[in-house]
């Protein structure tokens, strides 16, 4: 089924002191690809900056701007209209040794990386191993999602970004962004190429066309398996049609929706997040 989503996305800081000046970069336009159109978008910045539009290496849309005068708030908003077409897909699937080979290896080294951000640890990568001895890639994706889902409970505000993937594990909770970090890091463990997607999902299964719903960011991965599959391991499901894509990376450093620094003043800085989405048919 075809839905049409209207995503409007409010961010930004509030500062102590006037601050000089600012230089940022927002990643909140969704892409466009085959199972999602962008029908229209635009970010809106106050106070008004000098702007530069650009795709960046992992094919996510970044507005980067810079402010040259004092301000003591920073607001950005992206509206987006997009149709979503994204029905039940049935992986090609691949064999361990395609997934060992050198060529294949080579070609998808970033999304084979265990880095300190995803490493989730000795026990996880051990189970990981083990169950890839006696099953398949694809299997060995659904227990290791499995075993994490049985272990990580999904507890807002006991996590922040920079959350290594192992002390998520170790603690048996976080939000989206740590079970797909953990996710990843396992599924890399054993060879299993696994990329972090961002995104926005939609709050209710069941949601009345034209009333605009709170919601927030969501994050999901996508792993190989012959081509790139979706899951989403908190809610233990594929991406759906209320699942909308807008950057894919190594890990969420590469696709936070906003990311910059300033010069002068500033003191505490206090960060600000409103999404609405709203199903338009």
């Amino acid at each position: 089924m075809t839905r049409q989503i209207r995503i409007v996305h409010h961010t930004g800081y509030s500062y102590a002191e006037n601050v000089l000046g600012s230089h940022n970069e927002v990643r909140m336009t969704p892409r466009s690809n085959r199972e999602q159109w962008v029908i229209n978008s635009r970010i809106d910045i106050q106070p008004n900056p000098w702007v530069l539009n650009y795709t960046d290496y992992w094919g996510t849309r970044v507005t980067a701007f810079e402010i040259r005068e004092r301000h003591s708030r920073l607001g950005v908003t992206s509206t987006a209209t997009v149709e979503v077409t994204r029905p039940p897909e049935v992986a090609p699937g691949v064999t361990w040794d395609e997934l060992r080979d050198d060529t294949f290896t080579d070609t998808m080294t970033e999304m084979l990386a265990v880095s300190e951000h995803v490493d989730p640890g000795d026990e996880l990568c051990g189970f990981a191993k083990a169950m890839a001895a006696d099953a398949g890639p694809a299997e060995t994706v659904a227990a290791v999602v499995d075993r994490i889902r049985d272990r990580v409970r999904y507890v807002p505000g006991v996590t922040h970004v920079q959350t290594r993937a192992r002390d998520v594990w170790t603690a048996g909770a976080g939000v989206c962004q740590d079970m797909v970090h953990v996710s990843i890091g396992a599924l890399r463990c054993v060879g299993i190429p696994a990329r972090y997607v961002s995104g926005y999902l939609m709050p209710s299964a069941n949601p009345m066309p034209g009333e605009p719903r709170t919601a927030e960011s969501h994050a999901w991965l996508q792993y190989w398996d012959g081509a790139w599959m979706g899951l989403d391991p908190t809610n233990d499901s594929a991406p759906g049609e209320f699942h909308v894509e807008v950057g894919i990376g190594r890990d969420y450093s590469d696709v936070p929706p906003l990311r910059g620094i300033y010069s002068g003043g500033g003191g505490a800085s206090e960060l600000y997040v409103e999404v609405e989405m709203t199903v338009l048919d």
